[in-house]
């Protein structure tokens, strides 16, 4: 899976296009990364996924199961488009969610969990890319409301309610969804279909109104924060991608695994520069012992990492099922 920052630059707000990256809308990618990596273990029972940073402005994902390994690109292609949502659709009749039904899929509902709080730290806030940070960005919010009746009732109190009150952006959202749910008497219990941890979205009635207007605060959180993916990276098996460890040709940064994605900080990179330079300044050190050239340098926690975390358990599997297989092919022969 490639996930790269260029395909959020409809929703990035920090001065970033293209290729350009900053500590902001590097938010982005610890987001994707989690909501990705849940769904492939726990949808799909992938258990030896290693991210990476790609050395420039994105990550890539690679899941080396067997069983992924041996998926043909029409089985790929299937398992890529279960984590495609249709983004950008929120202002017209079919929205992102589904309308045809009461509830929303789990894997959107665990993707919003994950999502709500990123959203409320990064997206919100004018220190992140300021949703409800400003008069013009707060109206146009309200104004995307789903149906005529939001707009002219809640969106119209909140926009003068806003300008004469001094609220924080996440006090805003609490807002918002608290004036939805009263003026459109959606259920106020653990079904509730407004509510930080959405357990199953549920509406009190069926009614298309309703529906659109409890699924609306999913579908802004989702559209502001849910992973893009090339898709195409992941459907067809020959389809190139970066090699581990390699080298950006126009950053000079290695490409790294991602440990914690939470303290992941892609502008410590090493480069390529700096990976000489230590180099020679290990050989100028006489005290220094090291077994392999990764050893000496700022590479050796990546490495290591990556060893323990990614390679050691899935040689373990490999070697299992090789004891596995002998053992089956013993039997059939008769020795036991």
């Amino acid at each position: 899976f490639d996930i790269d920052l260029t395909d959020y630059d409809d929703i990035r707000q920090c001065g970033c296009t293209g290729a350009a990256i900053c500590p902001k809308c590097w938010t982005y990618m610890a987001m994707a990364l989690q909501v990705m990596d849940r769904g492939l273990r726990e949808d799909f029972g992938f258990q030896h996924i290693a991210w990476f940073y790609s050395g420039r402005r994105g990550v890539h994902a690679w899941v080396c199961d067997e069983e992924a390994r041996l998926l043909s690109n029409e089985a790929r292609a299937a398992v890529a488009n279960y984590f495609e949502i249709p983004l950008n659709k929120r202002n017209k009749s079919e929205g992102i969610l589904s309308s045809s039904s009461s509830s929303v899929h789990p894997m959107l509902e665990r993707a919003y969990d994950i999502l709500e709080p990123y959203f409320c730290q990064y997206v919100l806030p004018e220190e992140g890319h300021g949703l409800l940070a400003t008069p013009s960005r707060w109206e146009q919010l309200l104004d995307s409301l789903p149906t005529e009746t939001a707009r002219e009732t809640v969106g119209a109190n909140l926009k003068l309610k806003w300008k004469q009150e001094d609220s924080s952006p996440q006090e805003k959202w609490k807002q918002l969804l608290q004036h939805l749910r009263v003026k459109f008497d959606l259920d106020d219990n653990e079904n509730s279909a407004i509510q930080s941890s959405s357990k199953r979205f549920k509406l009190s009635s069926s009614t298309t109104e309703k529906q659109r207007i409890a699924v609306w605060h999913m579908e802004v959180v989702l559209e502001h924060t849910y992973p893009r993916l090339d898709i195409n990276v992941s459907k067809m098996q020959n389809h190139l991608l970066k090699s581990p460890f390699c080298v950006h040709p126009k950053t000079g940064r290695v490409c790294v695994p991602i440990g914690d994605v939470e303290s992941f900080d892609p502008f410590t990179v090493p480069t390529l520069p700096q990976l000489v330079q230590e180099l020679d300044d290990y050989c100028d050190d006489p005290t220094s012992h090291a077994e392999h050239d990764w050893q000496k340098t700022s590479l050796k926690p990546y490495f290591e990492g990556f060893q323990k975390d990614f390679l050691a358990p899935l040689l373990k599997e490999l070697r299992q099922r090789e004891r596995d297989q002998a053992e089956q092919q013993a039997a059939l022969r008769g020795e036991f």
